[in-house]
């Protein structure tokens, strides 16, 4: 074949070159599949299929999305804690729930992600555990070992006053010189919540039902009999037993009348409040005037007509079981004077002495600056 100007020169070979080529491009054409038409009324269902598929696609999609967290919440030896309040949080939520019977919680549906878990309970110190959960697992928490607070302030804050006041009293009821006399009218802490009237007669009945007490009035009564005080009593079990009953009802009278009754109508509290600061100048003054004046229920130090009324009314209610040689109101005063002479002294052993006789004395730290 040769070429002629713009075209062709064929001759009989060339026409089968040229057949042949013609051939060879129509193969691929032939050879692709045909599609078939499609069948009248079915080209809905055709359309939806991918549809359908894409959907369960989705569903599937957003179940992985998801798991859920477990966990066991124990106190620290290991026993199983009820009621704890357990709170789940993740980027966008906060659940909450409080341990079963069992101690266990479960979080159901939990979005995929970090999360932190905080677990709280009063008395308790707060404990969180921090986590990752993968799409689609059940994470399980190491158990969460819940310990005892260490500071009031963990366990208190936001509490109203009267339930701070009533959780103090607690700690003031464990108080005991060598850890057997009761030592319940002082306070370790500067700003501790004022008492309630209930409260300042349940602290004075705490007081008078202590075993301790019974035996202290007993021992003064027997020294008062060995040394034939109150003659008009006599001698023998008869005379003990009258010194007995006039020492306790001494108690009952003063302790109701000047740590209760005077305190709840005059809003002041009865207790002493431990200074144990500044220099030991100081710390004598204050306790030397604590005799005669007390802080109110507002916080404020105003004079103690609680314990100045409460001893003077227990006085002359003595009057009616107490020996003529024993009665009167000079004898009346003077016990008074003896009373506040007595206060004071008091005060004294209780700032510098007692809180070194008291062991695992409660917050004693928490009047340090």
């Amino acid at each position: 074949m040769r070429r002629v100007g713009p075209n062709w020169d064929f001759g009989h070979g060339n026409l089968f070159l040229l057949g042949l080529s013609v051939l060879l491009c129509a193969l691929p054409v032939l050879a692709r599949p045909q599609q078939a038409a499609p069948v009248p009324g079915t080209e809905t269902g055709v359309r939806d299929a991918p549809g359908t598929a894409g959907s369960a696609a989705e569903q599937q999609a957003g179940q992985r999305t998801i798991g859920n967290v477990t966990g066991t919440v124990v106190d620290q030896s290991g026993a199983v804690v009820a009621g704890a309040r357990v709170t789940l949080a993740t980027g966008d939520a906060n659940l909450q729930m409080l341990s079963g019977d069992d101690g266990q919680f479960t979080f159901n549906d939990v979005a995929a992600g970090p999360f932190q878990i905080t677990v709280t309970l009063a008395g308790f110190a707060p404990q969180k555990y921090s986590g990752t959960l993968m799409t689609g697992d059940f994470f399980f928490v190491p158990s969460i070992a819940l310990t005892v607070a260490t500071e009031e302030t963990e366990v208190r804050v936001g509490l109203p006053p009267t339930e701070l006041a009533e959780a103090q009293i607690k700690e003031q009821e464990k108080q005991r010189v060598f850890g057997v006399i009761p030592n319940f009218y002082v306070t370790y802490i500067p700003n501790a919540a004022p008492l309630a009237p209930r409260q300042k007669f349940e602290l004075a009945w705490k007081t008078l039902g202590d075993p301790v007490t019974f035996v202290i009035v007993g021992a003064t009564a027997g020294l008062e009999q060995a040394q034939n005080q109150f003659k008009g009593y006599g001698q023998g079990a008869q005379g003990y037993g009258k010194r007995y009953a006039a020492n306790y009802a001494d108690s009952v009278t003063s302790t109701l009348l000047g740590g209760a009754v005077f305190p709840s109508l005059f809003k002041q509290d009865p207790r002493y409040f431990y200074k144990g600061t500044g220099s030991t100048r100081s710390r004598i003054l204050y306790a030397l005037a604590n005799s005669v004046i007390c802080k109110g229920d507002n916080g404020r130090w105003q004079f103690n007509y609680s314990a100045l009324l409460g001893g003077l009314m227990s006085g002359a209610i003595s009057n009616a079981y107490y020996p003529p040689d024993a009665r009167g109101a000079g004898l009346l005063f003077e016990g008074e004077g003896i009373g506040i002479g007595t206060s004071a002294a008091s005060n004294l052993v209780q700032e510098f002495l007692i809180p070194k006789l008291t062991p695992n004395l409660p917050h004693r730290q928490a009047s340090q600056p």
